[in-house]
């Protein structure tokens, strides 16, 4: 639960509003939004640090530019592919729900409770403000102290063979946010088919985090191939996983057994026509002697 400070702010603080006029022309076309309220400089996202078991707060600033009242409700969520015991859990806004006054910005306080025990490194989530038909969503970046662990690693890699893409997983193994880089390469019968260098990938791993990707390709028509991924992160280890198969045609490799096996029945039959001709079969030729032998004891 949020100390007695905190809670005294949702009645005194919390939902102090200060009204900055705003120009009419721009409040008929502007829509209400979210963000950290003003502190040493604009922010884009919120960022708190403290041990575990601790309290942290902030403001969150909504701004409401119209002629009319609005309401607004707020709650804490994870973000991107945090682990079930989410970070999102542990924001509490001051009021789940604001009623902010036409042309005015509130600034509603909310805290973050780490839970006791919980490993050092960084977290994800996010406070979300909807209302009028849409959302706002601010990033809350929470770093819980203690000594910090990169560690990334890329698993499952196998080659689609339907779609020609690479498929593989990263897993972010350590307690630090991790923003992971891909090299790619593979090696064929006849050297290396293919090198990508390290790039950065468009993904954001928290703590516990895994992610399912896929790679574009170009398999060979035949031949064996070795596909090696890395991947890399500031602060943690290089790591690699390798994928390798083989690539037949079959559709041709099939009709070329056929057309063997059709010529070998062809020459075969070609060879015992050859052999049979001009030969009488045996069991023909010896009815034959027996009716001549038949027909001369007549005779006789």
């Amino acid at each position: 639960m949020p100390p007695r400070p905190f809670r005294r702010a949702v009645f005194a603080a919390a939902l102090a509003l200060s009204a900055p006029t705003v120009p009419a022309a721009h409040a008929a076309e502007a829509a209400w939004s979210a963000a950290p309220a003003p502190g040493g400089g604009g922010r884009a996202y919120f960022y708190l640090e403290g041990a575990p078991g601790s309290v942290l707060e902030d403001r969150l600033a909504l701004t409401n530019p119209t002629g009319r009242p609005l309401t607004l409700r707020l709650r804490g969520t994870a973000t991107g592919t945090a682990p079930a015991t989410s970070t999102g859990a542990w924001i509490t806004p001051a009021a789940a729900e604001v009623r902010i006054p036409p042309r005015t910005r509130a600034e509603v306080p909310f805290a973050v409770t780490v839970p006791v025990g919980a490993p050092p490194g960084g977290r994800t989530a996010a406070l979300v403000a909807s209302g009028g038909g849409r959302q706002e969503r601010v990033p809350v970046r929470v770093r819980v102290a203690g000594p910090a662990l990169a560690a990334l690693t890329v698993e499952d890699v196998r080659l689609d063979r339907g779609s020609h893409l690479i498929r593989y997983a990263l897993v972010n193994r350590g307690n630090t946010v991790l923003a992971p880089s891909l090299a790619v390469r593979v090696d064929g019968l006849f050297g290396q088919r293919l090198r990508r260098p390290a790039r950065p990938l468009p993904v954001e791993l928290p703590p516990g985090g895994r992610v399912e990707l896929t790679e574009p390709w170009h398999p060979p028509a035949l031949g064996r191939v070795e596909v090696r991924l890395t991947v890399t992160a500031p602060g943690a280890a290089r790591a690699e996983a390798t994928a390798s198969t083989a690539f037949v045609p079959w559709g041709p490799v099939a009709g070329a057994g056929c057309a063997v096996a059709g010529g070998g029945v062809a020459l075969w039959l070609r060879r015992g026509r050859g052999r049979g001709r001009g030969r009488i079969p045996h069991r023909l030729e010896a009815a034959r002697t027996a009716d001549e032998s038949v027909t001369t004891g007549v005779a006789s």
